[in-house]
């Protein structure tokens, strides 16, 4: 089972950038395909991004692409969301996830970390 913790958010006007960390315990981190959702106030958890095993294929919503980017460490055992050209649509907490690939695809999610944008 792995334990992960997101880091990074913060307050940050349009047109800014941020970089939002994952670090992942337990598990083995190199098997876990890991991604971002984010959810706004009243609104749905949205899927924003996920990275595969090595790092190898990243996928963005369309709402992102361009935008935002994926990257992972495994000697850290940590993964990066990337955020620039900010938005203040891109306002709302964003929740790191993580399911091994070769278990059971449980997903495993963060606490979450605030992202504001204001304009």
């Amino acid at each position: 089972q792995v334990h992960l913790v997101d880091s990074g958010g913060g307050l940050v006007q349009a047109g800014g950038s941020l970089r939002l960390s994952c670090s992942a315990s337990g598990g083995t981190f190199s098997r876990y395909v890991m991604g971002w959702f984010r959810q706004a106030p009243g609104k749905e958890r949205e899927f924003v991004a996920s990275i595969s095993t090595r790092g190898s294929n990243v996928n963005t919503a369309d709402s992102v692409k361009g935008r935002f980017t994926m990257s992972r460490d495994d000697a850290k055992s940590t993964v990066y969301l990337q955020m620039t050209s900010l938005k203040p649509e891109d306002t709302a907490v964003y929740y790191c996830y993580g399911y091994d690939s070769l278990g059971t695809m449980q997903r495993y999610w963060g606490q979450g970390t605030q992202v504001t944008v204001s304009s």
